[in-house]
């Protein structure tokens, strides 16, 4: 859901307690939407502050995930660590039932003079911004620059450029509810119409709620999260504004518990209160913190961002290519169809050699008796009048050679293209694989090599070649595992660094990384195979699915034809072993950088 404005409340409430009086060591702009601050925290020690103003899902919390910087950081970054590098932070503010947070701090001048200066973080869908202000409530620079009146994406003609004064985003139409009473709000809802469904009018009338905040308040007076006000009855309607005064007691009170939602093991919501409406179908799963809550949701998403992103033009190029094959394969396939009832093309030509005496130059075509034909029907054999009796025969005859051809070319071509088409599938899996720039640099490299991509004419033979790391695990009983996250990676795990005792696991018949158990000389146990196995699996086209095969072999059974592509390889004398993809024993196994 969006970070409505009642739970940022308890976000921003939990980050006073923790970064308050906490000074600024580093700045950091790893995405274009997202400023990273490196903190000391007298209340926590060192921790990184995230300032996301990406119009998906902005918010601010504490963070525990590394991120890759770029290797030249963007003129915003600059501008932060010139003004804020050594800040102390001195108060952090949300205006009420506004999804605005303010971190008001205190830094050093060019000449060593105390001065204010206020980051400004916006949350509101697709106009987030993070603003840095002066003293005076200037704009010094925004992440996203808005000229009132002009950028679609403003907010009622307000502008957002450097030397202007900040105002905060206009607000919307709605009451808010901490401020009044029970009178109050029993009088807005007599207003309301009776065929309204109760989320909805609380939707439209309060500001701060979410949709699922509302609806939740809906089922626990009603029983329904459509229940319409006129089917509550006053006492379903009373309830419904108990409810409400209780959740607006408990957000004025810091009374929060971050509470996150999973479907079929799968983070789908969060919240700062217990949800019921649900009943069985979702997981409630209680976190320590909002901060830990919002790493655990956003972790997976975030980085198919990230790697969408920065990835783009590779997935471009490799999805045209890619389509590019399949046509050419289905065109193929047609053509090899037509090619496998050339045998008539043979048996016409010998039906015209024997019927020469029948035929003439000028004729259209002969009807006479086929001698094939079990039952002895009559055929019609289409000829072409500019041909003589006997060169029509011939051409039968070379046209049923040339099928025999083409069957032989066309058989050839096919399986050409289909190991192209099961390459180019494997390196769009390898893609979303991608940990950082290194990863996705090393993937262009392998496209650039195979012809996929043009190499840069002023690159050529100076460029500097990038190695990056393949995954590191740990089994349960201590024994390293790797994981290549692309064929380049595969290739060099499986050719050159595994030994030949070593055990070399991938899932049968499906594109998916090499996965390496180093036995380093010892008999692999049965709880580090499977481990092994379902890494593999999980790094996988399966990864979604509730059983996966997964073959492995000794090393030295794993051989790599000559002329293969990239992670291309062939295995013999394997077991298969069926494991179950499982995302929290991935976390557990992950070896620590």
């Amino acid at each position: 859901m969006p970070l409505d404005a009642l739970c940022l409340s308890g976000l921003v409430y939990e980050l006073k307690q923790a970064v308050t009086n906490g000074r600024v060591d580093k700045i950091y702009q790893p995405g274009r939407d997202e400023v990273l601050l490196a903190l000391r925290s007298p209340a926590q020690g060192n921790v990184k502050l995230l300032l996301s103003a990406n119009p998906s899902h902005p918010r601010p919390q504490l963070t525990q995930l590394s991120r890759e910087n770029p290797d030249v950081p963007p003129m915003f970054c600059m501008l932060l660590r010139k003004h804020l590098t050594g800040a102390r932070i001195l108060e952090i503010s949300q205006p009420p039932l506004e999804r605005v947070v303010s971190f008001r701090l205190e830094a050093l001048n060019e000449l060593g003079d105390r001065v204010e200066r206020t980051l400004v973080l916006e949350m509101v869908g697709r106009r987030s911004n993070l603003l840095l202000l002066d003293g005076d409530g200037r704009i010094m620079d925004c992440l996203r620059r808005v000229e009132g009146g002009l950028d679609v994406t403003g907010g009622a003609g307000r502008s957002l450029l450097p030397g202007m004064f900040y105002r905060l985003p206009p607000a919307q139409d709605k009451q808010d509810p901490t401020t009044l009473d029970r009178p109050a709000l029993e009088a807005l809802l007599a207003q309301a119409p009776q065929e309204t469904q109760a989320d909805r009018w609380l939707l439209d009338t309060f500001g701060g709620l979410s949709p699922l905040v509302c609806r939740e308040l809906a089922c626990r007076s009603g029983g329904s999260t459509d229940a319409r006000l006129h089917q509550m009855g006053p006492e379903g309607r009373a309830r419904l504004l108990d409810e409400l005064e209780g959740l607006l007691n408990s957000v004025q009170e810091n009374r929060f518990t971050p509470y996150l939602l999973s479907k079929d093991g799968k983070p789908s919501d969060f919240t700062f209160f217990p949800i019921t409406q649900y009943g069985n179908a979702m997981a409630l799963t209680v976190y320590p913190t909002f901060s830990q809550l919002l790493d655990a949701f956003y972790e997976q998403r975030e980085h198919l961002e990230r790697v969408r992103q920065r990835g783009q033009d590779l997935i471009r190029s490799v999805t045209t290519a890619r389509d590019r094959t399949a046509r050419k394969i289905a065109h193929q396939e047609v053509e090899l169809a037509a090619t496998l009832d050339r045998e008539r093309l043979r048996q016409l030509g010998d039906i015209l050699t024997s019927n020469f005496y029948q035929m003439s130059r000028g004729m259209t075509s002969l009807t006479t008796q086929d001698f094939y034909d079990p039952e002895g029907g009559e055929v019609t054999i289409p000829l072409n009048p500019l041909l003589t009796p006997q060169q029509n025969a011939a051409k039968y005859y070379k046209d049923y050679n040339k099928a025999k051809t083409a069957e032989e070319m066309l058989t050839q071509q096919l399986e050409k293209g289909r190991r192209e088409l099961d390459y180019l599938n494997s390196v769009l899996e390898s893609i979303p694989m991608a940990e950082g720039e290194k990863d996705l640099m090393e993937i262009r490299q392998e496209l650039t090599d195979t012809g996929y991509l043009r190499r840069p004419a002023k690159a050529k033979g100076r460029e500097k070649r990038v190695v990056s790391k393949p995954m590191e695990f740990r089994s349960s009983t201590g024994m390293r595992i790797s994981v290549g996250k692309n064929n380049t990676q595969n290739d060099l795990l499986t050719c050159k660094l595994a030994y030949k005792s070593d055990i070399w696991f991938h899932t049968q018949k499906i594109h998916g990384s090499h996965v390496i158990l180093w036995t380093e000389g010892k008999e692999p146990d049965l709880a580090s195979l499977n481990e092994a196995a379902c890494l593999a699996a999980w790094f996988s086209q399966a990864r979604d699915s509730s059983k996966v095969p997964v073959d492995y072999t000794p090393v030295r059974y794993v051989k790599k034809p000559n002329g293969a592509r990239p992670g291309m390889v062939t295995y013999t004398t394997y077991e298969t072993a069926w494991v179950t993809p499982d995302q929290s024993l991935v976390k557990s196994l992950r070896a620590a950088p």
